[in-house]
């Protein structure tokens, strides 16, 4: 017994065709979006490559360009297939290869739903990706005169700036390293000497952080050197001070930033995989309702679609039956070319 039998008239099945041609179309201009959102997110990724130590995974967007592109060919191929299927001469040369093109359909639904999952799922290694080049980048701060690294400085500044942000985790990262270089450094100061002398590893060590910490909207002006000294400056506590830089770690900031972006890709292709369901499916209809026409030369005649030829129980079954009787043909040919190399 078929799986969610349908009668249809020649009225029928031209409207379904109809139907489901406007939307493979439809799921062509989404296949254009999720290239284009593939391509917006493999830029960003470029675009602070330098935050990540250059390690971090371009797997997602270039997996979610191709199957745009795929999106793009099989939905314009299949929309192709419905407009043919208006016209039975047409249709004939779409019936053998129908069936091979209905389970490539189900085989991309399935890798759309593998992407959607990718997108909630690659926030975990991207933090961790995301913690380490940002602690390496702030190591180099201060090396604006080292091939290489002379743009990190600039790179940080404008991070901090444009995400609202201070350091990897909070400002006080910035007290455990050097983000001075030497050359701006008096080593005739006793304060310099001191400083130096009085860390192991030999660096500038201060309680301050880059301008680009500061926060603009802060009435006060931004105190930036000397954060925990109550001292030097007038009328200040940096235990309940509102302190007049960025709080927030840029870490988090850039964490939340392409989160958000992937959780809103992973959304749009799970919406593209659903339309993609829907056009497989109405597909699939219009194949099972032209082939069981009750009089093939009358094209007005009435005829039965389905979803599944027969129950899912008995389908599953036939499937396991072929997947047995190809796994034991392989195995007889293995066997008989045994004996003939022996």
């Amino acid at each position: 017994m078929a799986l969610m039998p349908v009668k249809f008239d020649l009225k029928k099945r031209v409207k379904l065709a109809q139907s489901v041609w406007f939307m493979f179309w439809f799921a062509v201009m989404a296949g254009v979006l999720v290239f284009s959102l593939g391509l917006f997110f493999k830029i960003e990724l470029r675009k602070r490559s330098e935050l990540m130590d250059n390690n971090e995974s371009h797997f997602l967007p270039n997996l979610l360009i191709l199957v745009g592109l795929i999106a793009c060919g099989i939905n314009a191929l299949g929309g192709k297939i419905c407009y043919d299927s208006l016209d039975p001469a047409k249709f004939v040369k779409w019936k053998p290869m129908l069936k091979t093109f209905l389970i490539s359909c189900v085989g991309f639904n399935c890798l759309l739903v593998f992407t959607a999952l990718l997108c909630f799922l690659m926030r975990i290694p991207l933090q961790f990706t995301l913690a380490d080049g940002l602690k390496n980048g702030m190591r180099y701060y201060k090396d604006t005169d080292t091939p290489g690294r002379c743009y990190m400085k600039r790179t940080l500044d404008m991070m901090q700036v444009e995400f609202r942000c201070c350091g990897n985790d909070n400002y006080r990262d910035w007290f455990e390293i050097q983000w001075i270089s030497n050359r701006y450094l008096d080593f005739s100061s006793k304060e310099v000497k001191d400083r130096i002398g009085s860390n192991v590893d030999g660096q500038y060590l201060m309680d301050g952080v880059p301008f680009s910490c500061c926060n603009p909207s802060s009435p006060r002006p931004c105190i930036q050197m000397q954060m925990t000294n109550n001292s030097a400056h007038y009328s200040y506590d940096h235990y309940t001070e509102e302190l007049n830089v960025w709080k927030r770690g840029c870490r988090e900031a850039l964490l939340s930033y392409y989160g958000g972006l992937m959780n809103t890709i992973g959304a749009l292709v799970l919406l593209v995989t659903m339309l993609e369901i829907g056009v497989t499916i109405g597909l699939q209809y219009v194949n099972s309702s032209l082939s069981t026409l009750s009089n093939p030369d009358d094209p007005e005649s009435e005829s039965e679609g389905w979803l599944l030829e027969k129950t899912v129980k008995e389908t599953f079954t036939d499937i396991m039956a072929k997947m047995k009787a190809m796994s034991k043909g392989s195995k007889v040919g293995e066997g008989e070319e045994a004996p003939a190399e022996s």
